[in-house]
């Protein structure tokens, strides 16, 4: 079996809040037609990555890729 496209990408994604740090070198793809649930506790950066891919808060560090193109500044 052929390994699938990755549709979402994040390659070493960090990001800080008022000097804390809520993500730090995250990585993590998700392939076209899979489902991912994201589970944790409270103030452990869920939220935050899926703001993330949905544009609505920008990385501080590395890579938001969407089809295999960098979104990291497209809202």
């Amino acid at each position: 079996m052929m390994e699938q496209e990755h549709l979402i990408e994040l390659k070493n994604v960090s990001k800080e809040f008022d000097g804390t740090t809520v993500l730090s070198d995250i990585d993590l793809y998700i392939r076209k037609k899979e489902f991912l649930t994201l589970l944790g506790p409270s103030g452990c950066g869920k939220t935050t990555t899926l703001r993330i891919i949905g544009g609505f808060v920008y990385p501080d560090r590395g890579d938001v890729l969407f089809m295999g193109e960098r979104i990291n500044d497209v809202p």
